[in-house]
């Protein structure tokens, strides 16, 4: 079973996707330090599980990042587009 399902990911804000990240990559880094020292793993498949769900977490976050970059992108071109636009009026 999935740790995340992705459609909660997406709802999470960023802060707590930021906490969730911290939380899976500390289990995931205790699990790895138990296979290394050869203890016995509970459930081994839990590895891979938190390995996918940190990568679609960080999916994600990259994902937003863009959509703001090029939201604001946008916005400083239609100012500037405009700005161009009432001088050409002018003239």
């Amino acid at each position: 079973m999935a740790i995340l399902r992705l459609q909660e990911i997406i709802n999470m804000s960023s802060e707590d996707r930021t906490k969730k990240l911290s939380e899976l990559r500390t289990e995931l880094a205790r699990m790895k330090t138990m296979i290394h020292a050869g203890g016995a793993v509970e459930n081994s498949t839990r590895v891979r599980e938190l390995r996918k769900t940190i990568a679609q977490i960080l999916t994600v976050e990259n994902e937003v990042k863009l959509n703001l970059r090029a939201t604001v992108k946008e916005a400083t071109s239609d100012k500037k587009s405009k700005v161009k636009d009432s001088k050409e009026k002018q003239d």
